[in-house]
């Protein structure tokens, strides 16, 4: 029997649902975060490809994010990443793995964006933006640094989103992949945000000189309103030249970022003050990263961020699959829940865990056995 997708499930957060989303009948697009990191990498392997496409069109996926960026390792033709991986690829299948995804998936309807994490140089410590800048472009807190490893943040190295020679390069990034890759349906912004780990980063040289400069504060003051300004402006303006970028590349393409959740982690902590970039209509959307296992937690996060944008359409909310494993019942409420919001998607994070856990797969199915 056909049904449509999300429909099947039981509902046992309930509690959380308002007559209002009850009665909500247009339910949202289904997307799909794909990780360069699964094994084995869908973009290296034509079979991996036609995989992933068909599990889209089966479920009623509409739009795939494929991880093409991650650590400064890219998965297309680049000078400022390190793009072995695309070249072994291609050599390998005697194509471009994008590209070819691209065709595949737009020969089902089904679109593709490009997901980037940028700030993140994950824990590469041999990544090409190092070898080339060395640890000045990563941000810091005012410990003392002696090695690499002292910059280590939540096992990854992050770049400082107030460093000049950082948006320079991260803008040219943006401009090899879009000038390469003219099908592609969106974009969207990663790791646009600092460490919210113990949040006191940003001290880096060129970013506290930048700091005096603009605000002639000779000392900064961790927790004082102007330094936090800063540092969420800072991120504001990354996010900014990046889009300016891909506007004059490719002006009618799709653009989004990825927000924090709850709302006072991504604005105290990781400095991202998204629902502006929703009003100032900077992106076309912005990806709530709804990732947890407590359900509560879950619909808090959500009616926050809804209350924070007056464009509901223009919040999509993405489930953490790869937390919810051994939870396919969670997995289950989490995506009935977003599909009774206004918001303007339902996102999965990520393919690798539905292709590792069937139980949660088989929820997404779009026929009843």
């Amino acid at each position: 029997m056909k049904i449509k997708i999300l429909t099947v499930f039981f509902l046992s957060a309930s509690l959380f649902l308002t007559p209002q989303c009850i009665a909500r009948e247009k339910q949202p697009q289904l997307r799909l975060f794909v990780s360069m990191i699964q094994d084995p990498p869908v973009l290296s392997d034509r079979a991996e490809i036609d995989k992933l496409v068909n599990f889209a069109r089966e479920t009623g996926v509409k739009v795939i994010f494929i991880q093409v960026y991650r650590g400064n390792r890219s998965w297309f033709p680049s000078r400022v990443a390190d793009d072995s991986l695309y070249r072994i690829s291609a050599v390998k299948m005697s194509a471009d793995p994008l590209a070819l995804l691209i065709r595949k998936a737009h020969e089902q309807k089904i679109q593709v964006h490009a997901w980037l994490n940028l700030l993140s140089l994950s824990s590469n410590e041999n990544a090409p933006l190092l070898k080339k800048y060395g640890t000045r472009i990563l941000t810091r807190n005012i410990k003392n640094k002696q090695e690499l490893e002292d910059y280590r943040i939540d096992g990854q190295f992050f770049l400082e989103p107030g460093d000049t020679e950082v948006r320079k390069e991260l803008s040219s990034l943006v401009s090899e992949l879009l000038t390469a890759y003219p099908g592609l349906d969106g974009i969207q912004f990663d790791y646009i945000r600092y460490p919210d780990v113990h949040p006191f980063y940003g001290y880096t040289r060129a970013n506290v000189e930048r700091f005096k400069d603009a605000t002639g504060k000779q000392a900064i003051v961790e927790n004082s309103a102007v330094w936090k300004s800063w540092k969420r402006r800072q991120v504001t303006e990354l996010l900014e030249i990046l889009v300016k970028r891909t506007r004059q590349i490719r002006p009618r393409i799709i653009v989004s970022a990825t927000g924090c959740a709850s709302f006072t982690r991504a604005y105290e902590e990781a400095f991202q003050d998204w629902p502006s970039w929703i009003k100032s209509g900077l992106v076309d959307f912005v990806t709530l990263m709804a990732y947890t296992r407590d359900p509560r937690k879950f619909a808090r996060d959500i009616h926050e961020a809804e209350e924070r944008t007056a464009a509901p359409d223009k919040l999509h909310i993405a489930v953490g699959a790869y937390k919810l494993a051994d939870s396919p019942e969670t997995f289950q409420d989490q995506l009935q829940f977003c599909e009774k919001q206004d918001c303007g998607a339902c996102a999965i994070f990520h393919y690798g865990s539905l292709e590792q856990n069937p139980r949660l797969a088989k929820i997404l199915n779009k026929e009843e056995k």
